[in-house]
């Protein structure tokens, strides 16, 4: 499903913590079937995500990040559906620190976003969030580096901060590196296999902890990026 307008009003600044988890098909049924009544499936459905990630010609921040550092931070460009010149796309500055997610973003389009990387606009806006993105772009030396692309299902707690999503068919290419050309990619999990991930500010809520227990869905380390750099490492061996 390829879809460029589910994101209307998109968060700009985001902290929280991120819990990831690998389910197999049977697991995501399961899951399904028990949160019913208590989250719920946001207004866009399933909808395909495309990130385009940057880094250093020799991949420094993710093989930092591969490292499990207290600190880490990444840059990319996420689009919701295929992205066109016009269609929105969002530059995203995102930092874990200590195992708390901080997310700084920007909502513009392709042309204005390559300008801005590649020095011929000073800037996307004013504020906090641009100062960020400027300093640390100015700071490095930064090239598209892998496009991660996955089906994503969304649920949210009616008056709550709990979010979780359910990524089907995890992939990527690292080559045409353009949000534009296709959402193909080689896959990143063995077939059947999705990625959980449960975001929340604060304590994940006990219910949500026993549903998971009695699913056997335990905790991982798994990062798309970092997946697909391991791939290219043994293609390149």
């Amino acid at each position: 499903m390829n879809n460029t307008t589910v994101v209307i009003n998109p968060i700009a600044v985001m902290k929280r913590y991120e819990i990831k988890y690998i389910i197999a098909k049977e697991q995501e049924d399961f899951l399904k079937e028990k949160l019913k009544g208590h989250l719920y499936v946001d207004e866009f459905g399933k909808t395909s995500i495309a990130s385009l990630y940057y880094d250093t010609p020799d991949y420094r921040f993710i093989r930092l990040s591969n490292d499990k550092p207290m600190f880490k931070e990444k840059l990319r460009l996420r689009s919701y559906g295929l992205a066109n010149d016009q269609s929105p796309v969002f530059l995203e500055l995102k930092r874990k620190a200590y195992g708390v997610v901080y997310k700084r973003r920007i909502k513009s389009t392709i042309p204005e976003i390559e300008d801005y990387l590649e020095g011929e606009t000073d800037s996307l806006g004013e504020g906090q969030i641009n100062m960020e993105l400027s300093y640390f772009i100015s700071q490095n030396e930064l090239v598209p580096a892998c496009l991660i692309i996955y089906d994503r299902t969304a649920y949210y707690e009616p008056n709550g901060d709990l979010r979780l999503t359910i990524d089907n068919n995890p992939r990527f290419r690292m080559d045409d590196l353009d949000l534009r050309v296709s959402m193909d990619g080689e896959p990143l999990l063995p077939e059947g296999y999705s990625i959980l991930e449960v975001k929340v500010q604060g304590a994940m809520p006990l219910w949500l902890a026993r549903i998971l227990d009695e699913g056997r869905i335990y905790k991982t380390s798994f990062s798309k990026y970092g997946e697909a750099y391991k791939r290219l490492l043994v293609n390149r061996r």
